[in-house]
């Protein structure tokens, strides 16, 4: 209040709309997405470094908090930015509304081309024009900031690393794990997809009506792709498709209608099914298909809403768009490879980079020892570990009867 008894307008001046209601509820959706993650991971993984998996997922979270808060989303959407950047003029989050709370996902700045105003991917239709006209690449909930960086990041990460020791060994240690991480991706995945409408509205239902739609194809038919192949229907290919749908349905989730997230979900099971296939034949040791899933995942998601984006579905919200190829918008294909090809290519070349400058450093090597990789990682590096193995007491009855030599 100031000395006139004339109040002070704040920049933040919403207080209390449906809109806000439901950006908190998507943000905390997408909040479990987190242990989501690290349990997924962690069943994964070997029993041995089961913890330290999920104790990454909730370092970053706390990391890539403070980043965002501090520079983060100044970086990615300030509307005074450039093409390819933003700059500081939202730092500390100063006049940010409540729409910031659901974008604490996104990466900068490959978030900056593809969502920001001035972004060069969300302009390629008029390149150098002054007054931006937001034609460009369509990328609804983040196929290309968010796992086209991941996927191409996490290939980066497996060349750079190198194979792991006992690599024939390797198996899912904990299944259960795994479908727990599962579910629990795919129920956040609704306020990852629906929340990026920003209001609720009926795009909002059908994006979260598609996300479930494409995951449920998907897990299907990378279920079959491993039936045929190997004649077993097992649990890690079904959570395996489920994820690999969600990651392909997120850049057209609000640009289709349910049937094409049957077709983009059928094909994403069977797209990464593969993609997590040719690693043996290159010999690339990525134990958690980062880059089969969300790599090539990510990749299909884009390309196919460049084929399928629908006028129709955009109007829901109100917002025009040109449609896809398959509303005779060829265009929208070449401004879809654009994204692939610009994101993939960050992605990649600036991880590699950034990874061999940090392995220079004493202390920071990015590869531990052969003896503490034997060890497990639990151990070696965090002195803790994810279960205690007791044996059984000398007066504990066995339920299985022994076997007695006549």
């Amino acid at each position: 209040m100031s000395s006139n008894n004339t109040a002070t307008i704040l920049p933040f001046s919403d207080n209390g709309s449906a809109s806000t209601a439901y950006i908190i509820l998507n943000a905390a959706l997408v909040f479990l997405m987190i242990p989501g993650i690290g349990l997924f991971y962690a069943g994964i993984s070997r029993s041995k470094n089961a913890l330290s998996i999920i104790m990454i997922t909730f370092l970053i979270t706390a990391v890539v908090t403070i980043q965002w808060i501090l520079f983060g989303f100044s970086l990615t959407y300030s509307e005074t930015g450039n093409p390819v950047i933003g700059n500081c003029d939202m730092c500390g989050m100063k006049n940010v509304d409540q729409r910031a709370l659901l974008l604490t996902a996104k990466s900068v700045p490959a978030a900056d081309w593809t969502w920001s105003a001035n972004g060069w991917l969300h302009n390629l239709s008029c390149l150098g024009a002054s007054t931006p006209c937001m034609r460009g690449a369509l990328d609804f909930a983040g196929g290309g900031p968010v796992h086209m960086c991941s996927g191409f990041s996490g290939l980066a990460y497996a060349l750079a690393l190198g194979p792991r020791t006992l690599r024939n060994t390797f198996r899912p240690h904990n299944l259960t794990l795994v479908f727990l991480g599962t579910a629990l991706l795919w129920f956040g995945w609704f306020g990852f997809n629906a929340g990026s409408s920003l209001d609720a509205t009926p795009r909002a239902a059908m994006a979260g009506l598609v996300t479930t739609t494409a995951a449920a194809a998907a897990g299907l038919s990378w279920t079959f792709c491993d039936l045929y192949f190997s004649s077993r229907m097992r649990g890690i290919s079904f959570c395996s498709g489920a994820v690999a749908g969600l990651v392909a349905i997120t850049p057209a989730a609000g640009f289709v209608q349910p049937w094409v997230a049957i077709v983009i979900g059928i094909i994403a099971g069977i797209a990464c099914n593969f993609g997590s296939r040719i690693k043996t034949f290159f010999k690339i040791d990525d134990a958690f298909d980062a880059f089969g899933i969300h790599g090539v995942g990510g990749v299909v998601g884009s390309l196919l809403t460049g084929v399928f984006a629908q006028k129709t579905v955009a109007k829901l919200d109100d917002v025009a768009i040109e449609g896809g190829l398959i509303e005779g918008n060829a265009i929208q294909l070449a401004y879809q490879l654009a994204e692939i090809g610009s994101i993939s290519a960050y992605s990649f070349i600036v991880s590699y980079l950034l990874l061999a400058v940090i392995n220079m450093f004493y202390g920071l090597h990015i590869r531990i020892s052969e003896d503490d990789e034997v060890a497990g990682v639990d151990l070696t590096e965090m002195g803790e570990i994810a279960y205690e193995l007791v044996e059984p007491a000398d007066d504990v009855i066995l339920l299985r009867p022994l076997r007695v030599r006549e």
